[in-house]
């Protein structure tokens, strides 16, 4: 009986993790359409094809459901960092590797781009979202300096690192501006040619060629 109850509970928790899942997707592509302003309980709730009851349910204010979209954004560039790390071998390929998972076209589009110049207006004014929005700008960082480390001294990759950060935030940033999706293979090959001309002068002109 116990095993039953175990079980019973553990289903419905799978179900709600899911339903959670969905409706922060159905709140980011809100976002990604309205910004966080026009982002209301009852358009994501249209978007998720739920009642109003459930979105509350699930997430008890805006703000809860604001922070899971964030979350979820960066899920989706983690993802594919992951996914081309596994492909790579040398701290050159896991450097660009890092890079392109954060400008891919799979997670950089004017759409997201629109989201991610909302949330970061908004942290201005929301600590709770503020603590999020700085937590993915220093894991960017960290991944960075990872195998900067392996290249340049300590102090040198730091310094590198929070460089190619605050660029690639420029470009999400840039990209929410402009009418159009962007050249994600451009705003790689530049920030890449910088990085390359950036280690070159440490000693390390062909880091980033090596495979």
């Amino acid at each position: 009986m116990k095993k039953n109850k175990n079980g019973a509970r553990a289903r419905r928790s799978s179900i709600s993790e899911l339903r959670r899942r969905e409706l922060a997707e159905a709140a980011l592509r809100t976002v990604q359409k309205f910004g966080l302003k026009g982002t209301t309980v009852h358009r994501v709730s249209e978007e998720a094809g739920i009642s109003h009851g459930l979105v509350h349910y699930h997430y008890k204010t805006k703000s809860d459901l604001l922070e899971a979209t964030v979350k979820l954004n960066n899920y989706n560039i983690t993802r594919q960092v992951l996914r081309l790390m596994e492909e790579s071998r040398t701290p050159g390929a896991r450097l660009k590797a890092v890079l392109w998972g954060n400008l891919c076209p799979e997670v950089l589009t004017m759409e997201t781009a629109h989201a991610w110049a909302s949330y970061a207006g908004e942290a201005a004014f929301n600590p709770n979202l503020a603590r999020i929005v700085k937590m993915i700008e220093k894991r960017l960082m960290s991944n960075l300096a990872y195998d900067l480390r392996k290249l340049v001294p300590k102090e040198d990759a730091l310094r590198i690192a929070r460089f190619l950060a605050l660029q690639t935030d420029g470009i999400w940033h840039h990209v929410a501006r402009s009418p159009e999706n962007p050249d994600n293979r451009a705003e790689f090959d530049a920030l890449c040619d910088v990085l390359r001309l950036l280690l070159s002068g440490l000693g390390q002109d062909s880091a980033l060629d090596a495979e």
